[in-house]
């Protein structure tokens, strides 16, 4: 199966449901391990079905600088829950992985998900950050994932021709103008195409 999942003109998949993106990062303990179970408790959730995962890619983190450096990678997920619904969903996951909760922001963690895009939804009013939202506040899209090579590199090597529903810019030209980006190493595939 391809990592590029089938997406309708409108982010709905053709099959039912809207196509959206999830950021997964870890940077301490088994980072691909940690990220691979997160994947599968995804790909387990009802009303939800990851359809592609890009490769995994070693970065450096935003933050205190004393800290590992970040594994991260993006899935894109078949879904029927409402934004607010995954986001909910994202958030009991990195809860079952042992995701300590700090109030410093950008700190080391076990696994971070974070909701990126919903389709063509654009909603205000919090973060679509699962482990900077504890109180279910969402933003969508992402309200910092223009400015974040560690999400556009694997963003862009699934989804290139997804839209910013804000900008309209598409993926591959958001990549282009975002720095740091020579910064994300690939560290091979995440994992196999299907899912059990």
């Amino acid at each position: 199966m391809s990592n590029a999942p089938d997406i309708g003109e409108d982010g709905g998949g053709n099959d039912g449901g809207t196509i959206a993106y999830v950021a997964i990062g870890a940077n301490l303990g088994d980072r691909a391990g940690t990220m691979r179970e997160a994947l599968a408790m995804l790909h387990a959730t009802d009303g939800v079905r990851v359809v592609a995962c890009s490769s995994a890619y070693d970065t450096a983190p935003v933050g205190p600088p004393d800290q590992p450096r970040y594994l991260n990678a993006v899935a894109a997920v078949r879904t029927t829950r409402s934004p607010r619904e995954l986001l909910g969903a994202l958030l009991e996951i990195e809860k079952a992985l042992g995701r300590e909760r700090s109030t410093t922001r950008w700190t080391a963690r076990t696994i971070d998900l974070d909701l990126i895009l919903f389709g063509e939804c654009v909603e205000g009013g919090g973060d679509s950050s699962a482990s900077e939202s504890t109180t279910g506040a969402l933003s969508v899209p992402h309200p910092r994932f223009r400015e974040r090579a560690f999400v556009l590199v694997p963003l862009a090597e699934i989804a290139p021709q997804a839209r910013d529903p804000v900008t309209g810019e598409r993926v591959e030209s958001l990549l282009r103008a975002c720095p740091g980006r020579s910064d994300a190493v690939r560290s091979g595939p995440l994992c196999d195409f299907p899912l059990g």
